[in-house]
């Protein structure tokens, strides 16, 4: 039986590898939330992979009859209608470890920023003074 996922939010292909590497699972990926093309797939999906811009409500669970678990790929599930989701019997998971790669390199990158007074040189770079 294979156990059809809708991925939206332009999760990255990298990301999805361990799903597709399974014949059990068939992923089909719509961009566009707010399309006609995610309606009609979220029918028939089982599963549900979101970022940030898909809001989970309930009137987009009430269009997913076959839903059993939606997927945060990142931190927090606040896109995410909980307890619509808890009446219908989807379980909601996040990825709270995620992004802990990406938020050290950007604090990191910040940091330098600022010791290396960056801002206000290209502050300074855009008033033509250099």
């Amino acid at each position: 039986m294979t156990h059809r996922i809708l991925v939206t939010d332009a999760v990255a292909l990298a990301g999805l590898s361990p799903l597709t590497e399974h014949a059990d699972f068939e992923l089909v990926q719509v961009d566009d939330s707010s399309s006609e093309e995610f309606r009609t797939e979220l029918a028939e999906a089982e599963a549900l992979i979101v970022r940030s811009s898909t809001k989970v409500t309930r009137d987009l669970l009430g269009l997913a009859p076959r839903l059993r678990a939606v997927a945060r790929a990142g931190v927090g599930v606040d896109n995410c209608d909980i307890p619509a989701a808890t009446e219908k019997g989807v379980a909601v998971f996040n990825a709270p470890g995620a992004n802990t790669n990406a938020a050290a390199e950007l604090t990191m990158a910040l940091m330098i920023s600022v010791a290396r007074k960056i801002p206000s040189a290209e502050a300074s770079l855009r008033r033509g003074e250099w």
